[in-house]
């Protein structure tokens, strides 16, 4: 190892390259381009997991939405086209039978779900028709909201039927001064002709789910009153315990219903269901899978441009065998020939997967200053790459540097010293 700290050594080295620059910079950028491609695409499939972590944040990815539809066979007397419709007695059942579901929000929507909205006005000419959805305290546990004012619904809500409402960040800038930053909260609106004290503001995590913030939320027991529906529900949500099987989940929630509602197996428009678990699922295995792909690509892009400096060196020794011969000829060993040979390969290996990677940062940063001038519904946020990837990449690309740089090392060392003189 003594000859590595050696000046002659280096200097060689430096030569060698020097007298060789076209060959020797068109095989480091091979090099450096598979190092680049390689930190590139796991650094964009990790923005991309990035990004959809983001967009998914606070939202309960384990959660079932189920609607009533209508019937599409007739059943045991029942004509079909029958309307079905979900009631708030569902939502115990459920909660009682599955012991894999954490809880279930039932809500029912003016706009959402159905045409049209409600007029709400503050004052004057600040008016404008928004989603109207009656919920229960619960429902923030299925779609987290960041909230801006005041408080989300409670318990005494519900239980007291109360004029309360909670805004999106849209409707608060459409009917507050938004930019003096006036607190709604107390503050009262006009819906449906009925006057209502604002409780908060909130914001929907980047906007997944089925509202946004051009929405409102009342009381579920006020919505029921106001609107006179009774105790029937638009929809409900089922979320899951973390190592509930969702499909299995599903399937016993349709079996339940069906049985209440007298409804055939066979018929598919009766509920309309919406399994996130299982699409989210889907998702990740894609994630997952970009990441192994990139993996791969990424290897073998690496490994081309390793075999690359192997044929350069090969060309290099040829036309350097009457320098090995006269170094042979004056006493030196045929461990300090190949050692050289292999030193070769390992620094131009290392500096161009070096290359590579610094780059990359380049990249990176300009690609995180796009991703943060995007909105938070782009699902690219972040691009990094974990600093052990990067060194593993290189450990592995010096061992084959070596293992490759063999081939002409050894080509070196069965140089005969005579034969080499001799060369022309």
């Amino acid at each position: 190892m003594k000859f590595i700290f050696r000046r002659d050594t280096w200097q060689e080295i430096y030569y060698a390259l020097r007298n060789n620059k076209l060959r020797t910079i068109l095989t480091m950028i091979g090099v450096g381009w598979g190092m680049f491609l390689y930190v590139s695409l796991l650094g964009a499939a990790k923005g991309m997991e990035n990004g959809f972590d983001r967009l998914f944040k606070g939202f309960a990815t384990n959660s079932i939405f189920i609607q009533g539809g209508q019937t599409s066979v007739p059943f045991k007397g029942f004509p079909k086209g029958r309307k079905i419709e979900l009631h708030l007695e569902d939502m115990e059942m459920i909660k009682n039978k599955i012991p894999d579901v954490k809880y279930v929000s039932p809500q029912s929507s003016k706009g959402s779900f159905s045409s049209g909205g409600a007029l709400i006005v503050k004052e004057g000419d600040r008016k404008g028709i928004y989603d109207v959805i009656g919920d229960f305290p619960v429902g923030n546990k299925v779609t987290k909201k960041d909230l801006l004012f005041g408080r989300f619904l409670n318990d005494a809500d519900i239980k007291n039927r109360k004029n309360v409402i909670l805004i999106g960040e849209d409707v608060y800038n459409n009917l507050f001064d938004s930019k003096k930053n006036e607190n709604p909260v107390g503050q009262k609106v006009t819906l449906n002709g009925s006057l209502f004290t604002v409780i908060g503001v909130f914001k929907v995590n980047n906007g997944v789910g089925f509202f946004s913030d051009n929405s409102t939320f009342i009381p579920f027991t006020t919505f029921t009153k106001m609107y006179h529906t009774g105790n029937v529900v638009d929809f409900l949500i089922v979320a899951c315990k973390p190592e509930a099987n969702l499909n299995l989940v599903e399937n016993k929630i349709k079996l339940l219903l069906r049985n209440k509602y007298t409804i055939s197996e066979y018929d598919t428009t009766a509920f309309s269901v919406f399994n996130a678990g299982k699409q989210f699922k889907k998702l990740t295995k894609f994630l997952s899978g970009m990441q192994f792909l990139t993996i791969i690509v990424g290897a073998l892009t690496i490994l081309a441009g390793v075999i690359a400096i192997s044929s350069i060196l090969l060309i290099t020794v040829k036309e350097r065998t009457k320098e090995i011969g006269i170094r042979r000829a004056i006493g030196a060993k045929s461990t300090d020939v190949r050692n050289q040979i292999l030193l070769e390969s390992t620094v131009i290996t290392l500096t161009a997967g070096l290359m590579g990677f610094l780059s990359w940062v380049i990249v990176l940063i300009f690609l995180n200053k796009i991703a943060e001038g995007r909105h938070d519904n782009f699902p690219f946020y972040n691009p990094t790459i974990a600093y052990s990837n990067v060194f593993v990449a290189l450990a592995i690309m010096i061992i084959l540097g070596l293992i490759i740089g063999l081939i002409p090392a050894q080509r070196a060392v069965n140089i005969k010293p005579i034969d080499a003189l001799r060369s022309e």
